[in-house]
């Protein structure tokens, strides 16, 4: 699978000043070598520069930012970059394996941005992504080089003091509507950005206090905090200690319980929301009803950004301000509490949006948790790192499987389950959780020895513990796992078991309607059509009712193989596209990809082996990212062996592949575009007749049974 070739940078908003001659440096640069370093002090401009760069870049591929300022683990490196170039990937290849693959045949430009804090790692993984992949070029930036073969730099100097003026008056004005150079404070501006060594980040912050400060106001307070902060860490550089007297400046402006919120707010990583901030960030000299008055003061000093996304209104923390945050934090002994705090909230906030995925509202959950995950990051890591917690990432990782498993990321949360595992929490209940969603995992990625270990081990703890939930996750997971490896007499009797168990419980969730729709999928390719049909409509009128509908995208693929099955081929291809919709809505890769198959197979009986061949390579392009092609299983890969087999027939070998070669080559959205018929590029979105009796290449309609073999 491949992402759309137009990238990821973010767009700009507001004006770019100067630097022409650097960007025409790096532009030489960039031309001259497959690897460049943009370095310098932080603050400079070095990411603004960069992607201004990248964004003038005419990389076939594309130009995509990889922002590590967020990435403290190196081992979670490779997985920010599969994150960045949207290759979510659910085998259990290592990462840097995808990576590789995906590159090999791009022309694309890699921004690595904010990765000094991971300078041997990053090191590596470039190294070895520019020696297998010749399309490929490398545009880092950080405080320091990479110091590896072939790397060229670009150090990046403070802003002429022309340019730090524009950009005073530029942001200055944004605040301060009206605000222009003049007679009357020219020389305040020009002396101001040269005692801030025209460094951008000291600059804007200068211009946000224009509300209350003159240009000569600011220019007097600034020589008292210069003296105060300067030297105050003589073993740094100079430029360091400049930064941090523009940081440490902007502090001292702040009231006090400014700099209290400020100090209290590098404790998130990424991106917070307003409710985080009141309950994190409240209390001793801070009550929560003030919390949203001084946040808005540090709004105003730029100490703070707001951004508007899918989750909602949501402000980030510069990381060089974070870090001079975080400081001050850490003198006020207050870090341990705020990081234990910080986690507490995200595993509230992990254990509601558990419970509130059976709701309306999952594809807002999605979101938000997309936009937690830096955060989510950082509580599972104060978990698995502090002493007697253990067992709460056992929990929390857990917690977090509709995100690890119906939004596409399976790899990364493996990744955490297996760590969270590997410790003894000391806690039954937190464990067996991590280890049922651990094998729900492993079956997905096609692991079939750590599933089953995983969920044997969930099962005689389950029955060690007398914990009935366990016990039924457990087996539900095992029958998932005979499913998907053609022993349908024992997924039945096992998938039964396990519906059972949770009726006896009381539980009714995703979980349970999937695993309604599974066993109904194990009837289906029975030949039991009609109890398989009843299963699936009655998770259908469970999910109607409570506004679920990531479960109901496989009980609509369910129904549409009924239906196909039964010669029904216009009920068929409504269900199936109004099941592949939902499964990328949720980014659910693996239900996309069943979906997209099937789908095949129908454009192919319509009379159209060419647009069904299509259909075909976009799937084996997706199946690279979700595991084992149709898990290996006769019965899922029925659908797939009499299209091609049909398909082969009708055009012949040589353009059977040619066709398959340009599905292959198709980025998700394209592909999901092509299987729905919403892609206004492709002559064939249009409503193909149904054909009468047999098609053009011989296959009535109908005439799949069930385990089908090619």
């Amino acid at each position: 699978m491949g992402p759309s070739p137009s990238g990821n940078l973010p767009l700009e908003l507001n004006a770019f000043i100067g630097r022409d001659t650097e960007l025409a440096e790096l532009a030489t640069a960039l031309e001259a070598g497959r690897l460049v370093t943009v370095t310098g002090v932080g603050g400079v401009g070095k990411s603004r520069l960069a992607v201004r760069a990248a964004a003038r870049s005419r990389a076939r591929d594309g130009a995509w930012l990889v922002d590590l300022s967020m990435v403290r683990d190196p081992d979670l490196l490779e997985h920010a970059v599969v994150e960045a170039l949207e290759l979510t990937d659910h085998t259990k290849r290592p990462p840097r394996q995808v990576l590789l693959a995906h590159l090999a045949e791009r022309e694309l430009l890699l921004v690595l941005d904010g990765f000094e804090h991971l300078v041997d790692a990053c090191a590596s993984l470039v190294r070895d992504l520019l020696v297998h992949s010749p399309g490929l070029r490398v545009l880092a930036v950080g405080r320091r080089p990479l110091e590896t073969a072939g790397e060229r730099r670009l150090p990046l100097a403070p802003m002429s003091g022309p340019d730090a003026a524009t950009l005073f008056v530029d942001r200055a004005s944004a605040g301060l509507p009206g605000f222009a150079l003049d007679d009357g404070n020219r020389a305040d501006v020009m002396e101001l950005c040269h005692r801030l060594d025209g460094i951008p980040l000291a600059v804007e912050l200068a211009a946000g206090r224009l509300r209350a400060l003159s240009p000569a106001q600011l220019l007097a307070r600034l020589d008292d905090r210069f003296r105060l902060l300067t030297g105050a860490r003589r073993d740094l550089q100079p430029r360091h200690q400049t930064l941090r007297t523009a940081i440490g400046w902007s502090h001292e402006l702040c009231a006090p319980r400014e700099r209290l919120l400020w100090s209290r707010l590098s404790v998130f990583a990424g991106q917070f929301d307003l409710e985080a901030a009141e309950y994190i960030c409240a209390g001793d000299g801070l009550p929560a009803d003030d919390v949203l008055d001084v946040l808005d003061e540090l709004l105003a000093q730029s100490v703070l950004t707001r951004e508007e996304g899918p989750a909602g209104v949501r402000y980030r923390m510069l990381d060089t301000v974070r870090a001079y945050g975080a400081d001050w934090l850490e003198a006020a002994g207050e870090g341990a509490t705020l990081r234990r705090r910080h986690r507490d909230w995200y595993m509230g906030l992990a254990t509601w949006c558990e419970l509130d995925w059976f709701s309306p509202r999952q594809p807002e959950i999605a979101a938000l948790v997309d936009a937690e995950l830096p955060n989510l990051r950082a509580a599972l890591e104060f978990c698995l790192t502090e002493r007697d917690e253990a067992h709460l990432g056992q929990y929390l990782a857990g917690t977090l499987w509709f995100y690890w498993a119906g939004c596409g990321r399976l790899a990364e949360g493996r990744h955490w389950l297996d760590r969270a595992l590997d410790l003894d929490g000391g806690h039954d209940d937190s464990r067996l959780k991590a280890l049922w969603v651990l094998g729900y995992v492993a079956v997905l990625q096609g692991d079939t020895v750590a599933a089953l270990a995983a969920l044997h081990e969930c099962r005689d703890g389950a029955e060690r513990t007398g914990s009935a939930v366990a016990a039924a996750y457990a087996e539900h997971r095992i029958g998932c796992l005979a499913l998907v490896t053609d022993d349908l007499p024992r997924a039945e009797t096992i998938l039964r078991s396990a519906l059972a168990r949770y009726r006896e419980i009381g539980e009714l969730n995703s979980n349970v309607l999937m695993g309604q729709a599974e066993l109904a999928m194990a009837l289906a390719f029975r030949g039991d059509l009609a109890l398989a049909v009843e299963l699936c409509e009655d998770v259908r009128r469970v999910c109607e009712d409570h506004g679920e509908r990531w479960a109901l995208a496989y009980a609509l693929y369910v129904l549409g193989y009924a239906a196909w099955t039964r010669g029904e081929a216009d009920a068929a291809r409504e269900l199936l596209t109004e099941s592949l919709a939902l499964d990328h809505r949720f980014h659910d890769l693996l239900g996309t990809v069943l979906s997209i198959e099937l789908l095949a197979l129908f454009t192919a009986t319509e009379g159209d082996p060419e647009e069904a061949a299509v259909l075909q390579g976009a799937a084996s392009g997706i199946w690279g990212s979700v595991g084992l092609p149709l898990f290996g299983s006769v019965h899922f890969g029925g659908p797939h062996a009499v299209c091609e087999e049909q398909a082969r027939r009708a055009l012949g070998d040589e353009r059977y592949e040619t066709c398959v070669r340009t599905g292959a080559g198709l980025g998700l959205d394209a592909a999901v575009s092509r299987a729905l018929r919403t892609d206004p590029g492709n002559e064939r979105t249009r409503r193909l007749p149904r054909p009468q009796g047999r098609g053009g290449d011989g296959l009535k309609q109908g005439e799949l049974r069930p385990g089908q073999r090619a």
